[in-house]
C-alpha cells in the first residue's frame, strides 16, 4: 500500500476476492456461444479468443515468475542480494488483477466499437503501425508520466506502492494501485485503438503487442541479468532501444534514475540515465552460481505440492500447504507435471536463505510421496539422493540435511547407506533426528506425568521414549510387540515403559501409522504431539493437534517468503534446522544411521542460535 493512499487505490472488485473471475463469465460465455452456436454472420474469432488469450497471459507470467525465482535461488547472474519477505508476497499476490482489468476493457471495447468486430488474423500495415506508435508516443508519454509519478504528491499516494519492492520480481511489474493501471491502459491503448479506427488491426497485432508488453515488463523486473552482451557488441545503438533487468533494477534501488519504459533513449536525452548502469550490467553477467554452506534435500509430496513450492504460485507458497479446490481445476497441468517427473531425474534448487554467516539452499527431488513407498522405486530414488549428495560435496557444501522421506530406515537406514558407500565424503550428512526428538520432549506441557506413544516406531520415537523414561514420565504403548522394541532401546528407568489397554492419556506422542480408530477412541481434549515429519490427519475437533517438530526462525533469518510444507510462516522443521545448527556449531561428525546427539545439547544449540520454541496453546489444556 502507498504511504498515503489516494483515491482509486484499491481494485473495485477487491471485496470479491477469489470470486472476481466471475466478472468475466458473461463475456466468455457469450463469445463462446456466438462462435459455436450462433449464426455464421455473428461468429467472431477475435471475440472468442479474448478469454483464451487472458489464460495464455497468466501462464506466460507464471513461467517468468518460476524462472526468475529459480535463477535467483541459484545465484547465477543475480543483480540484488537483498531478501524478499512475506510482506512483499502479500502485496504482490493480486498480480492477475491487471489481466482481469484488461480483459474486461477488451470485451467492452469490442462491444462499443463496430470496427473491432471480425478482425482479420494478420495485417502487415497494422503490425508496423503498432510498433511505430509504441516506439513514439507511448514510450515518450510513459516517460513523462513516470517522472510525474516520482513527484512527492503522486509518489506518496500511488507509486510508492510499486517501489516498496526493492528487490523486484516479474509480478512486481504490475503491482500498482488501480488508478495507475487506468493510465497505463490508456497509454498502451494508443496503438490498439488507432489500428482499430484505421481498420488496420488484426488478431496478431493485438496479441503480439500485449504479449510484448508482458514479456518486457516481466524481463525488466527479474532479479537476474539475461540479455547477452553479444547483442550490444554487434549493434551498439541497441542500448538506447532496449533496457535490461539490471537497468531497471537500478530504478528500484536509486528511484530517480532510469525512468524509461522499455527504451532507455529518453533517459539519455533528458539526463536521467544512471551512470552505474553499465558496471552493474557487467557485474551481474559475470556472477557465478552461489555455493551454499548448507543444503536441505527435500522432495515433492502430493501432486498439488508443485504449486505450493516457492517456484510455483507465490501466494499459495506463502501459506501452509493445504489442498485447495481452486488447484484441482488445474488437473491437466498437475497430471503433466507428474508424468514429467518420471523422466526428470535431477534435483533442482528451490530456495535460498541467509542466516548469520551461512548461505543456505533447499534442493528438491522431483519425486512424490507415493513413489517412496513403491519398493521397486527405492533403488532409483536412492541413486538420485546419492547423486545430489555427491554433487553437493563436489561443490564444497559443508552440511547436507535429509528432509521428509529422503532419510527413511527402509530406504537408506537414516542416511547410513551413503556414508558406507562414500566414507571419504567431505560434507557432513545430517538426518535431524536428535533435534526432532529434543523438540518433542520439550513441547510436552510441564506437569505431565504420563504419555501414550503411538504410530510407527522410528529413530525419533525411540529417542523420545528413552528421554521421557529418564525424566520419570510414564510412557505407555498399546501393543506388546511395540513395548518389546521400545524396551530394548531404553537405557535407564525402563520400568517407566508400560503396556496399557485403556486410552485415558491426555498427551499422545504420535507418528506415521496412527490409526483412525485410535484417534476416535482418544479422550476429549487429548493433545496430539507428532514426532514424524508428516502431520497426522485431523479427525477430532475436540482435540488439539500440535504441528510436526519445528521452531520459529530468528528475525535475522533472511529471504523467507514461503512456508515449509504445512508449517506456519517463518517456522522451520527440525530436520532442516539440524543441518544449519550442525554448520553453526562446527560439528565434525555425521548424524545418520544410529548416531544420535545429546538431546539436551541439540536443544540448547537451537535456543542459543535464536530459534524460538512453539508452545502449545493454554486453551488446549
Amino acid at each position: 500500500m502507498a504511504s498515503t493512499p489516494g483515491i482509486l487505490t484499491d481494485w473495485p472488485w477487491k471485496p470479491l476476492r477469489s470470486f472476481k473471475y466471475v466478472l468475466l463469465a458473461p463475456w466468455a460465455i457469450h463469445s463462446s456461444y456466438l462462435y459455436f452456436n450462433g449464426d455464421e454472420e455473428k461468429r467472431d474469432l477475435s471475440y472468442f479468443l479474448i478469454f483464451p488469450f487472458l489464460l495464455v497471459r497468466m501462464l506466460h507470467n507464471q513461467i517468468w515468475i518460476s524462472l526468475s525465482r529459480y535463477q535467483t535461488a541459484k545465484g547465477s547472474k543475480r543483480i540484488v542480494d537483498k531478501p524478499i519477505e512475506f510482506e512483499q508476497v502479500d502485496r504482490e499476490s493480486s498480480w492477475d488483477d491487471q489481466i482481469l482489468f484488461n480483459g474486461l476493457l477488451l470485451y467492452m471495447g469490442r462491444m462499443a466499437l463496430k470496427r473491432s468486430e471480425n478482425l482479420p488474423f494478420w495485417r502487415t500495415d497494422g503490425v508496423v503501425m503498432t510498433a511505430l506508435l509504441h516506439a513514439g508516443p507511448v514510450e515518450f508519454l510513459y516517460y513523462w508520466f513516470h517522472r510525474a509519478l516520482h513527484h512527492h504528491f503522486l509518489y506518496s499516494r500511488y507509486h510508492s506502492h510499486h517501489h516498496s519492492s526493492i528487490v523486484s520480481e516479474p509480478i512486481t511489474s504490475v503491482t500498482h494501485p488501480f488508478a495507475e493501471h487506468i493510465v497505463y491502459f490508456l497509454l498502451f491503448a494508443i496503438p490498439l485503438l488507432t489500428t482499430v479506427l484505421t481498420e488496420t488491426a488484426s488478431i496478431v497485432s493485438f496479441s503480439l503487442y500485449v504479449i510484448f508488453i508482458d514479456f518486457m515488463n516481466n524481463m525488466g523486473h527479474c532479479n537476474f541479468e539475461l540479455v547477452p552482451k553479444i547483442l550490444f557488441i554487434i549493434f551498439p545503438p541497441l542500448k538506447y532501444l532496449i533496457y535490461t533487468p539490471s537497468y531497471h533494477s537500478l530504478h528500484h534501488t536509486q528511484f530517480r534514475t532510469n525512468l524509461s519504459l522499455f527504451m532507455p533513449i529518453y533517459d539519455y536525452i533528458y539526463g536521467t540515465w544512471d551512470k552505474s548502469t553499465e558496471s552493474l550490467y557487467e557485474n551481474s553477467l559475470s556472477r557465478a552460481k552461489e555455493v551454499p554452506h548448507v543444503v536441505h534435500l527435500s522432495h515433492l509430496t502430493t501432486p498439488q505440492s508443485i504449486y505450493h513450492m516457492r517456484l510455483g504460485f507465490a501466494a499459495v507458497a506463502s501459506k501452509p500447504f493445504a489442498s485447495k479446490w481452486r488447484l484441482s481445476l488445474l488437473w491437466p497441468f498437475t497430471c503433466l507435471s507428474v508424468i514429467a517427473t518420471c523422466f526428470f531425474g535431477r534435483t533442482f534448487v528451490s530456495e535460498r536463505n541467509t542466516f548469520k554467516a551461512l548461505k543456505l539452499q533447499s534442493w528438491v527431488l522431483p519425486r512424490f510421496n507415493l513413489q517412496y513407498f513403491m519398493e521397486w522405486r527405492r533403488e532409483a530414488i536412492n541413486n538420485m539422493i546419492e547423486a545430489a549428495i555427491l554433487d553437493a560435496d563436489k561443490k564444497g557444501v559443508k552440511v547436507l540435511s535429509l528432509g521428509l522421506l529422503n532419510q527413511g530406515k527402509e530406504l537408506n537406514e537414516y542416511g547410513e547407506l551413503y556414508i558406507q558407500k562414500h566414507p571419504k565424503l567431505k560434507l557432513k550428512l545430517v538426518d535431524g533426528s536428535s533435534l526432532a526428538a529434543a523438540i518433542v520432549v520439550n513441547t510436552i506441557p510441564k506437569g505431565t506425568t504420563q504419555v501414550l506413544l503411538r504410530g510407527h516406531l522410528s529413530k525419533v520415537a525411540y529417542a523420545v521414549a528413552d528421554a521421557l523414561c529418564q525424566m520419570g514420565l510414564q510412557v505407555g504403548t498399546l501393543y506388546e510387540n511395540e513395548y518389546q522394541k521400545l524396551k530394548s532401546k531404553i537405557t535407564t528407568n525402563s520400568n517407566n515403559l508400560i503396556v496399557t489397554k485403556i486410552t485415558t492419556h491426555k498427551i499422545w506422542i504420535v507418528g506415521d501409522g496412527l490409526e483412525e480408530f485410535e484417534q476416535l477412541n482418544a479422550p476429549k481434549g487429548t493433545i496430539f504431539i507428532p514426532f514424524s515429519q508428516f502431520p497426522p490427519k485431523r479427525l477430532r475437533r475436540d482435540c488439539y493437534y500440535h504441528i510436526t517438530p519445528s521452531m520459529k526462525v530468528p528475525s535475522c533469518f533472511e529471504n523467507v517468503d514461503s512456508c515449509e510444507n504445512w508449517l506456519p510462516r517463518r517456522v522451520m522443521s527440525a530436520w532442516r534446522m539440524a543441518g544449519i545448527l550442525h554448520a553453526l556449531e562446527g560439528r565434525e561428525m555425521h548424524e545418520v544411521g544410529e548416531t544420535m546427539l545429546s538431546l539436551e545439547d541439540a536443544w540448547k544449540a537451537s535456543l542459543q542460535n535464536g530459534f524460538i520454541p512453539l508452545e502449545i496453546s493454554s486453551s488446549s489444556f
